[in-house]
């Protein structure tokens, strides 16, 4: 009996020590994420359009090396991937400060990305090896309060250190940030050995790698449309918030953060016993409510309503997507399953911040966050057309084998 409980057991000394590492990978980004346009505007002196340049060279870089570590991982040492992930993005955010034109602090950007992309992708990879099975929605809702919390903090610290130490202090601060990961890592012993491979037939000796899995599109495509609606509050919020004259919109971020806490471990555990139909269904209509509230809000108690009721959808999906990924991967896959979660986020945010920012210039940001509400709609529509066909198939091949 007592054989079993190594299987089963959640809060190991490896699940804390890469949770723990993830917050500092994350908080790392976030606290300079904050302070870059204010630091490049300042200090190079150029555009709006040069300083998006900033977000999105680094973006694009993330998501490109977040596909080439899922093929690394099956072929070279993920332990060294990941120390040398952590040492690029630990480095150049020591040396953002040298640079002396915005050519090479561009270039810098694209290092970074490297960097992060590479141990973005194997931190969950290999945490989702060390959950157990039937508890990985659970699992995964706790480990993705490592970035719920950096998210939450992460922005307020960078922007505070900014303000009384100047950006060079903050680019040090945040260096020490994700460099502590590794002793984190390296004295806890965390990173779990490679699954074994099992052995090939004779008639699989060239048999490639595993390929894509394309049950991984669908929930791919509903974590993109969450993410379209979140670029909407990370780029106009502040805006909204001047246009209607409400001077504490900030607290968006803040009550938005206390719910994410508290519902990813319970959507966890309703994953890992009722499926994705539970979690997914109710909490993307709280993320309608949340965007159609938040549209007519004037003042604070209504903007803390819509934050606590995006909290409650948006950290009940994320996690909940991921763990519906992992689980519909085999082992081998999840490096490739962990990828494209955090580049469809990556995608959403990208393609939300223009779709919605255009959507904003021909009408308000009141309208555009009703249109936001409207791609959660399409969240709905779409995954119940495709519960519903699924459902179907599964009734005909049950009465095919009767038959």
């Amino acid at each position: 009996m007592l054989q079993s409980e190594p299987n089963t057991r959640l809060w190991t000394k490896p699940f804390v020590a890469l949770t723990i590492s993830s917050f500092l990978l994350f908080l790392n980004l976030q606290m300079l994420l904050s302070s870059f346009p204010a630091y490049v505007k300042d200090e190079f002196r150029v555009g709006d359009m040069t300083v998006s340049l900033v977000t999105s060279l680094f973006a694009l870089s993330a998501i490109g090396t977040r596909f080439a570590t899922a093929a690394l991982m099956r072929r070279y040492s993920r332990n060294a991937l990941l120390y040398v992930g952590l040492a690029i993005a630990g480095l150049i955010t020591g040396i953002y400060v040298a640079a002396d034109t915005i050519g090479s602090l561009l270039l810098m950007r694209v290092g970074y990305g490297i960097g992060f992309g590479m141990a973005s992708t194997i931190i969950p990879t290999l945490v989702s090896q060390i959950i157990p099975r039937n508890r990985m929605g659970e699992g995964i809702g706790y480990f993705g309060l490592s970035t719920s919390l950096a998210m939450s903090i992460g922005p307020m610290i960078g922007l505070n250190v900014m303000k009384h130490a100047g950006f060079g202090t903050l680019s040090l601060a945040g260096t020490a940030a994700v460099l502590l990961a590794i002793p984190t890592l390296l004295l806890t012993r965390a990173i779990p050995s490679a699954p074994a491979k099992p052995a090939a037939r004779p008639d699989e000796a060239f048999k490639p790698a595993p390929g894509f899995n394309a049950k991984l599109l669908f929930p791919a495509l509903l974590n993109v449309l969450l993410a379209v609606t979140y670029s909407g509050l990370l780029s106009f919020i502040a805006l909204f918030g001047e246009s209607v004259q409400l001077a504490q919109v900030g607290l968006f971020f803040l009550f938005n953060a206390v719910t994410i806490i508290i519902i990813r471990p319970i959507s966890g555990r309703v994953f890992d016993k009722h499926g994705h139909a539970a979690v997914l269904i109710p909490a993307a209509v709280c993320v309608v409510a949340s965007l159609t509230v938040l549209s007519y809000t004037t003042a604070t108690p209504t903007l803390v309503i819509s934050a606590l009721l995006y909290g409650l959808g948006f950290g009940a999906i994320q996690p909940t997507i991921q763990a519906w990924m992992l689980r519909s991967s085999t082992p081998e896959q999840h490096g490739m399953a962990n990828s494209m979660f955090y580049n469809s986020t990556d995608l959403g945010v990208a393609a939300g911040a223009m779709i919605l920012g255009g959507i904003a210039t021909l009408t308000d940001y009141g309208q555009m966050y009703r249109y936001s509400a409207g791609f959660m709609v399409l969240f709905l529509v779409l995954y119940a057309i495709v519960r519903f066909a699924s459902a179907g198939k599964a009734k005909r091949r049950q009465a095919v084998g009767t038959v």
